[in-house]
């Protein structure tokens, strides 16, 4: 590359500025900002620290550096050359400091150490060694002062010493220092792009206005201006919490096809050549086959006339009871009045069987079902032991034909649980013809596909099995079809179904599995729950997902998340109710007052992402929030006021030093506008003079 790359323009001022302080300051990372506009992220800036020097070399043999270099301050070009200086070596650092024009001496604001080597080491050395030049106090790491550091703490390297809360320095403190030395404080950040100019043209501006004392005759440094103020930082709004939603706890197959295994609150019972007996959910066949739900909604049907007939007829006997009571009154003031009429004998007690009932009846008749349907024979009601539970409950109990076997039989139930069929299966001919009898179709399909050594086929059959489940599941809660379980609410009740409860949520399989009183009832009393939000709950227990309405109040439903256990549930809520108040904050609605009542009740009911929503809104919104809502903001908790003044937007160091700019900057209009009048007095002065002379 061509030496003469650097080389003189006239009317150009080269300065050579020099940069020192401590080790890790960042001086270096500064340099490399203003010289090669350099940018860093943060974790390159939180890298394991490499002291390093800027090559001054640089500006020979690198053509953009030495473009970089030009500038024009205060209408004077100028060529500014960057000297960087190691920390810690201070036999080399001398000969730096040799025939510089300016020194900007740098500490960090996370340092407390750095700046008091300011005054104790880097000043007096400064002083020593170029007694005449002038000097820039630079804060360095601005960010640091709004950067998270627990964050930042873990991106550092493991042996770093950590950084802490009260290690930040004010903007106050480097102020005092420089105030006391009589030098211009700045203050810069390499990641957020902030100070860097602000810092290199004031140090130009010191380093020309200390020249145009020794070079007076220099009429184009009469402009330049000593160093401006700096306007103070404002710290980006941080962003929003983002809701996450964890992945969706879909039930194990295994688990449905365990409580097949292992029939819990079973309600159906499949008795297999005379001998065999399968107990079974009708939720599960009914919504999984349509040849199940048409026999089961069928014999619910006939329980359901049976009931009203048996209530009928015992509606009659009462009246026929009572018409023999009167008969007989009437009867015994007859003899009365005619001592000549005969008492009829009293009728025998056979007359009073049809009001008892039938004594050791315990199952219904029985109805064919060999017209109906293939493979069926009977279907009845009767009280049976639960082989799990050992509790006697009403149980429906289909005969099937002898052609049905077991093992075969039991196949394809697991296939209605759980959508799955074992491509090793032996016996898949006879499982066929059992799948065609029942009308699984399904089933049908994929055993044939397995035969003809197309099972990749079959994963389009099971996902269609699957969305047409899920539709017949949502329409039987929605009507309540073949359930088994009624919750008792404060404003109602809804229908359920133990079996589906039990695979879906924790806290119901052990309510209802376990040795509850509630295991053994059809209805459950939940105490301080509305329908509205259990609808929502049930509604995503069977569907996985959640089904809003305007009447839902959120808070509620996280709260009975909570209650259940379900925190799927209660991060799909956090996202429905940040979506609703972001939502109403942009249609111009005041939504301050419904986020701090949202803060400690989602706290509280371990709503944290919807907490930390609400703190984030709080806190950007803080003077506009506390300004209405100052009695509830001291009301909060400790812990809550202390990340409020934490985190308030904007900070108080900003607010300080934004009164303080504002303050400096009137004073120093002030004084301009006296220096002026003083320069235009002594111009019209000495005109006078020159006129009486003449």
């Amino acid at each position: 590359m061509d030496i003469d790359m650097d080389y003189e323009r006239p009317n150009v001022e080269t300065i050579k500025c020099v940069v020192v302080g401590d080790n890790a300051v960042g001086k270096t990372r500064l340099i490399c900002a203003r010289a090669c506009n350099t940018t860093l992220t943060q974790y390159q800036l939180l890298a394991t620290h490499v002291p390093t020097v800027w090559a001054i070399d640089q500006y020979r043999v690198c053509q953009e550096v030495l473009e970089r270099s030009r500038d024009v301050v205060d209408e004077v070009s100028v060529s500014l050359r960057l000297w960087d200086t190691f920390g810690d070596h201070h036999k080399d650092r001398r000969f730096a400091y040799g025939r510089s024009d300016v020194v900007v001496l740098c500490f960090s604001i996370a340092n407390p150490n750095s700046l008091n080597h300011v005054k104790t080491m880097w000043y007096q050395e400064i002083k020593h060694f170029c007694p005449r030049t002038p000097v820039i106090l630079v804060g360095c790491q601005l960010d640091l002062r709004y950067a998270d550091l627990e964050a930042v703490n873990r991106a550092r390297r493991p042996l770093a010493r950590p950084i802490k809360r009260g290690d930040i320095l004010p903007p106050e403190r480097g102020r005092e220092v420089a105030k006391e030395l009589g030098i211009p404080y700045y203050e810069t950040s390499v990641f957020d792009q902030f100070g860097i100019k602000d810092v290199f043209d004031n140090a130009i501006r010191a380093a020309l206005i200390s020249r145009r004392h020794l070079q007076f005759w220099k009429s184009h440094l009469k402009k330049v201006q000593k160093p401006l103020l700096q306007a103070p930082f404002l710290p980006p709004k941080a962003p929003p919490p983002v809701i996450k939603i964890p992945e969706c706890p879909v039930p194990s197959m295994n688990e449905a096809g365990y409580l097949l295994d292992s029939p819990l609150c079973a309600d159906v019972m499949f008795v297999l050549q005379e001998q065999d007996c399968i107990f079974a959910h009708k939720i599960y066949l009914a919504t999984s086959s349509s040849k199940f739900y048409d026999l089961f909604l069928m014999e619910c049907e006939e329980s359901a006339d049976l009931d009203e007939t048996q209530c009928n007829k015992e509606n009659t006997n009462k009246d026929v009871l009572t018409s023999h009571l009167e008969t007989n009154s009437d009867s015994d003031e007859a003899s009365l009045k005619s001592p000549d009429v005969k008492i009829p004998p009293p009728e025998s007690s056979d007359s009073l069987n049809t009001l008892e009932p039938e004594s050791g009846e315990t199952n219904s008749a029985a109805r064919s079902l060999s017209s109906w349907g293939k493979g069926f024979v009977s279907v009845h009601k009767e009280m049976q032991v639960n082989p799990v539970s050992k509790r006697t409950c009403p149980v429906t109990v289909v005969k099937m034909d002898s052609s049905v076997q077991a093992g075969p039989f039991k196949t394809v139930l697991q296939f209605l649980y759980t959508g799955q069929l074992d491509e090793n299966e032996k016996d898949l001919t006879r499982l066929a013809q059992i799948a065609e009898i029942l009308e699984v179709f399904d089933l049908r399909m994929m055993v044939e596909n397995i035969m003809n050594k197309e099972a990749f086929m079959n994963q389009e059959i099971t996902k269609a099995f699957h969305v047409r489940k899920a539709n017949r599941i949502k329409e039987c809660l929605c009507k309540g079809t073949f359930s088994d379980v009624t919750f008792k609410l404060d404003d109602g009740s809804i229908k359920a179904h133990k079996p589906l409860l039990i695979c879906s949520c924790e806290w119901m399989s052990a309510m209802f599995g376990g040795s509850f009183i509630e295991s053994s009832n059809s209805e459950v009393v939940l105490p301080n729950i509305n329908k509205t939000s259990m609808q929502a709950v049930l509604d995503y227990l069977y569907t996985k997902q959640l089904s809003s309405s305007q009447e839902l109040d959120t808070l509620e439903l996280i709260a009975l998340a909570n209650r259940f256990c379900l925190p799927h549930l209660i991060a799909l809520a956090e996202q429905h109710a940040v979506q609703e108040l972001t939502k109403a904050s942009m249609s111009g609605v005041a939504i301050d007052g419904e986020v701090l009542s949202y803060l400690e009740l989602a706290q509280f009911h371990n709503a944290n992402q919807l907490a930390a929503w609400c703190l984030h809104y709080i806190c950007t919104n803080y003077n506009s929030v506390c300004s209405k809502f100052r009695k509830e903001i001291k009301a909060k908790s400790s812990d809550n006021q202390e990340y409020f003044e934490r985190h308030r937007w904007p900070p108080v160091w900003y607010l300080k030093e934004e009164d303080h700019y504002q303050r400096v900057k009137k004073e120093r209009e002030k004084e301009d506008v006296a220096l002026n009048k003083h320069h235009s007095k002594r111009k019209w002065c000495f005109w006078n003079s020159s006129a009486v002379v003449a």
